[in-house]
């Protein structure tokens, strides 16, 4: 069984002064994409080039303390690749794609971090251009080889994928516009959506997500904004989800999917 974790830090510093690192140990993922390290190669080297026996692959921000991309593994991989635009996204430490090629298979496990438009209509803007050029590119992609991103989308899906979805319709990660680039990526490309896949029905349970404002944990009045998606023949071999929520590493909670596959 191949275990593979996607959790948004909120800072790599701040997740571990939080335990993560613990957890990760008592975990034993193959593999873990990270999000939102907000760091620096400086601030990484020597204390996290490594968790818990995983080697750390990175994608960093230009800009300190922002965004920024890892994958954790236990598997030497074949490749690795940082970005996809070679531009605007690229200098915001958004992609990192890990590639475990053999004679027989090509396999990529993608950490990806999508904008959030919450903060402006500027940054909501840099999001549609980021959708609109990340679609061709995993298309592209599953052209030519079988992968798994994990990341934090930045948007829910389905009604199902936040408790109040009446009233956030005209807000950033809720807009029809962002609902409807997924229902597209899902449909055009035939990329699954792996949770969705095992849990059809799940509402509560599927949040992933916090506001840190008015008690949204303790009422989970929570957000499914971070995914597996993958290529149809890897989607098949999920077996078994967990969303972790026992301890708080970050104001997202750790996803995690095993497969029945080894690499």
């Amino acid at each position: 069984m191949f275990k593979l974790t996607s959790l948004n830090l909120n800072g790599i510093r701040s997740a571990a002064s939080k335990g993560v690192e613990d957890w990760l140990a008592r975990e034993r993922a193959d593999c873990i994409c990270v999000q939102e390290i907000k760091a620096q190669a400086a601030d990484v080297t020597g204390r996290f080039d490594e968790l818990c026996g995983m080697k750390g692959h990175f994608h960093f921000a230009q800009k300190k303390g922002y965004s920024g991309v890892a994958v954790y593994s236990r598997h030497e991989p074949s490749d690795v690749i940082a970005g996809w635009d070679r531009g605007e996204f690229d200098a915001e430490g958004r992609y990192l794609e890990l590639r475990f090629d053999t004679p027989s298979r090509k396999l990529s496990i993608i950490s990806a971090y999508f904008p959030s438009g919450s903060s402006g209509e500027e940054r909501q803007q840099a999001k549609f251009r980021f959708l609109a050029g990340f679609d061709p590119h995993l298309a592209r992609l599953k052209k030519d080889r079988e992968f798994i991103l994990c990341g934090d989308i930045n948007i829910a899906h389905r009604q199902e994928d936040l408790k109040n979805w009446r009233s956030n319709q005209k807000n950033s990660g809720f807009l029809p516009e962002e609902r409807d680039w997924m229902s597209r990526l899902l449909s055009d490309t035939g990329l699954v959506d792996v949770y969705r896949q095992l849990k059809p029905q799940a509402t509560d349970d599927c949040y992933t997500w916090w506001s840190n404002r008015g008690q949204a944990w303790a009422k989970n009045v929570g957000w499914r904004l971070d995914y597996h998606l993958a290529t149809p023949s890897l989607a098949g071999l999920a077996r078994a989800e967990h969303i972790y929520k026992q301890e708080r590493f970050s104001d997202h909670a750790p996803i995690t999917i095993g497969y029945d596959f080894a690499l």
